[in-house]
């Protein structure tokens, strides 16, 4: 049992190193895809649309400025 839990430690240090730089770079690649302007107005789109089909009922809903809405006041 001890050696199992030190080869997955010494695994984990190993990934956690080589993990980190394939996540960044995962990071940077949906951000340049996120931002393309075909893709932002492709979501300005679908966010009217979803808008139009459910209105306020979907708590959270994201405005057409792309930021979170405020959260709705609590009744209890």
């Amino acid at each position: 049992m001890k050696i199992f839990l030190l080869g997955a430690a010494v695994g984990y240090v190993l990934g956690a190193k080589a993990g980190r730089a394939r996540y960044e770079q995962m990071v940077r690649t949906y951000r340049r895809i996120a931002d393309h302007p075909a893709v932002q107005g492709a979501a300005g789109v679908v966010r009217a649309k979803v808008g139009e089909k459910v209105g306020g009922r979907v708590p959270f809903f994201h405005g057409s400025d792309g930021h979170r809405a405020s959260e709705p006041a609590s009744t209890g």
